[in-house]
């Protein structure tokens, strides 16, 4: 018997599987892990899988669907290894705090990047606005991504600001949300849906050992239709195979004034008549998106040594 359904979980032992309105727990054929896939978890939350059972009670993934994309992060332990967070995905959402906790930019500017090199679309949330005490903090803020590009919408989950505004991004397409701890993630999430908690959220049978749910990304369906898939803590996102040449094209902005720099290969960082050193100098690029730029470089230089 052959099925076909979609990842909601994923613990790197156990898959869940939704077949229609049927979870099934599944097992990787050992042949799917021999396919030269460079990351750590061949299958994971999003993906369109087919499983088969052996007639007992034991059902084996043997084949993924084609994915239409995914978000991935550098393997914690395995510096050029990647782990995919998530596949096939509409839309991603980030959400940030100015204050308790307050975000780093670098971080926020390292997402922005791996949706844009994994054709992602994405969405900030700013959090927590009503903990703010003016609003220059938010214009500012805004002012750096919007100029980017980016969609910025002001939330606050307690007083309904900006809710209903995201419940209708988030109808009929499956959005990864991610954020660190403390953002305010599961609080936003509970007000879009009551029927969910992804903070407490109830632990399938198949994986009845009492992990806690945001230990691995899962998929949870909305009630007004489409999916939220809620990662796990994720402390910084890194790009995999990508040259250092391509960095700024995951820049919307540097793209913008890149043509007139007057090297075609120029790197942005210290060429003569580079135009996008110069937008950063006339304020037209915001100085933390440069140095977010420059840090990538910097960083995944070290690694590919």
């Amino acid at each position: 018997m052959v099925k076909e359904g979609l990842v909601v979980r994923a613990t790197g032992s156990w898959y869940e599987v939704l077949c229609g309105s049927e979870r099934i727990k599944c097992r990787i054929r050992g042949k799917l892990r021999l396919k030269g896939v460079r990351s750590t978890n061949p299958v994971v939350v999003g993906d369109i899988v087919r499983c088969e059972s052996d007639g007992g009670e034991e059902w084996l993934i043997f084949d993924i669907v084609p994915r239409r994309n995914y978000i991935i992060r550098r393997a914690s332990n395995l510096s050029k290894e990647s782990h995919i967070i998530a596949a096939n995905i509409d839309q991603a959402m980030i959400v940030v705090t100015l204050k308790e906790p307050v975000t780093a930019l670098e971080f926020v500017d390292r997402f922005l990047v791996t949706c844009e090199a994994y054709k992602v679309p994405a969405v900030i949330l700013l959090a927590k606005i009503d903990l703010l005490e003016n609003s220059e903090e938010i214009d500012a803020f805004h002012s750096i991504y919007n100029s980017a590009g980016y969609r910025v919408i002001d939330i606050s989950a307690t007083q309904g600001v900006g809710v209903d505004c995201v419940k209708e991004l988030l109808k009929d397409k499956v959005t990864l949300v991610s954020g660190n701890s403390g953002v305010g993630k599961s609080t936003l999430v509970s007000t879009i849906d009551p029927t969910l908690d992804i903070r407490t959220g109830e632990i399938s049978e198949s994986f009845h050992k009492g992990k806690h749910t945001t230990t691995f990304s899962t998929i949870y369906p909305l009630e007004e239709g489409g999916y939220i898939i809620d990662t796990p803590g994720i402390k910084g996102f890194g790009l995999i195979d990508i040259d250092d040449k391509e960095l700024w094209h995951y820049f919307p902005e540097m793209i913008a004034s890149a043509g007139e720099c007057r090297f075609y290969n120029c790197t942005h960082t210290h060429e003569p008549g580079c135009a996008v050193c110069e937008a950063v100098k006339d304020g037209k690029i915001a100085f933390s998106r440069y140095e977010s730029y420059l840090k990538i470089l910097d960083e995944d230089d070290k690694y590919r040594k």
